[in-house]
């Protein structure tokens, strides 16, 4: 059974969700699963955006049908080449052999790979700024390069005033019913899935993100309708708003974020005393992640939140402990920057790798360690407190509370 939403006059949804999918790209937990949008406009001519994962495709194709009510499909928009957006391309080319593909250059080369059909024959490349009207409407093409592929474009409805945005704006999590951001307490329950959806998957390309802001900037935008998650219309600017912090990589939050991990216990005996003693000299945004128990998709979308982070974590084979090994690998990919740290190192007998914590941490821009002097040897001594206290002052002079 079809299952076409209509969004504006001659505008449709015709994308599905799967909440069967526990990890998203095989990587990211998607508790409530995971979107995949596709928009229908029928107008003179017909035009589809992008197409969804094969996993929907049955309800795909039974969607497509009903939204073009006996009408071929004229023009197919390619915005972003990732398979959860375009593996039914090949399949809905066998279905309309007329079709005109919309895409890039880059686009192109990346359907050759994908696929075997002859894109040449069908391809409409297009440029910055590029126009194509389909009757009422007009849609004008923005180059969006690395966010977060090379051949992303997003388009721009000039008539309704309506961007669809690719993969930038998305979100994890089904569409449960409600498909607009106006309809839920949108800042409540999905803004954290937006922002761990963001840094995970587009955060390292700040530079390429402010620049499609700066283009978004210049449009009178009404809707956005992303890839992945519910259409916004109603946080338009907040959401823009957010975008430009994490994609400059400015603290959305004057707070602590203490990441840690602990063989025997006797690491994360002290953070919780550090995290006590914040707490007691006025701190009130404190967030505690033990990361061999939290899957560091969701501690790199706080790190990306907050102002301060701790790292503390023990020498393991005269390295990092694993699991935060790990952590630090993916905040450094993605490339967080403008951050204030704090290292505690433990080692029961070589403590080794608060240096090393601090070598990968410099190599981020804006970093500043405020102070790497805590070391535990396998316990914290009460010696070592007024130390202790020392560092929690460093911190609280640093927020200027």
């Amino acid at each position: 059974m079809h299952n076409v939403r209509k969004i504006a006059e001659d505008l449709f949804y015709i994308g599905c969700s799967d909440r069967k999918l526990a990890l998203f790209e095989s990587a990211y937990p998607v508790k409530d699963g995971m979107s995949y949008n596709s928009y229908l406009v029928r107008d003179e001519k017909n035009i589809l955006f992008d197409t969804v994962d094969k996993v929907c495709a049955e309800q795909f194709y039974e969607n497509l049908t009903k939204a073009l009510e006996g009408k071929t499909l004229d023009y197919i928009a390619v915005q972003h080449m990732e398979p959860d957006h375009c593996a039914l391309l090949e399949e809905v080319v066998k279905l309309y052999p007329g079709v005109k593909i919309i895409c890039t250059q880059k686009t192109v080369g990346m359907i050759k790979q994908f696929f075997n059909f002859d894109i040449d024959k069908h391809a409409i490349i297009v440029k910055e700024g590029d126009i194509i009207k389909t009757g009422r409407h007009e849609f004008q093409f923005i180059m969006a390069p690395m966010v977060h592929w090379p051949e992303v474009m997003v388009t721009y409805d000039k008539t309704d005033r309506i961007l669809f945005s690719a993969d930038a704006f998305g979100s994890f999590g089904a569409v449960n019913g409600n498909l607009y951001d106006n309809e839920v307490d949108w800042q409540r329950d999905y803004l954290d899935e937006a922002r761990r959806y963001y840094t995970n998957i587009v955060g390292k390309y700040g530079l390429q993100v402010q620049m499609l802001l700066k283009k978004a900037s210049l449009l009178d935008i009404k809707m956005i309708c992303p890839l992945h998650g519910l259409i916004i219309k109603e946080n338009i600017g907040l959401f823009i708003q957010k975008y430009d912090k994490w994609s400059s990589y400015t603290p959305e939050e004057n707070g602590v974020m203490i990441a840690y991990s602990s063989v025997y216990g006797g690491t994360e005996s002290a953070v919780s005393l550090f995290a006590s003693k914040l707490a007691d000299n006025g701190v009130k945004n404190i967030k505690m992640f033990d990361v061999s128990m939290t899957h560091p998709s969701f501690v790199l979308s706080e790190a990306f939140k907050f102002s301060h982070i701790v790292i503390a974590t023990t020498t393991y084979n005269a390295g990092i402990f694993e699991s935060m090994e790990t952590f630090l690998h993916i905040l450094s990919s993605h490339n967080l920057q403008n951050r204030k740290y704090v290292i505690i190192q433990n080692g029961s007998w070589a403590p080794v790798c608060g240096g090393q914590i601090r070598e990968m941490l410099e190599k981020l821009k804006g970093t500043e360690i405020l102070d790497d002097s805590i070391c535990i040897k396998s316990t914290l001594k009460e010696e070592q407190l007024a130390g202790l206290d020392n560092v929690v002052n460093t911190i609280v002079k640093s927020l200027a509370l």
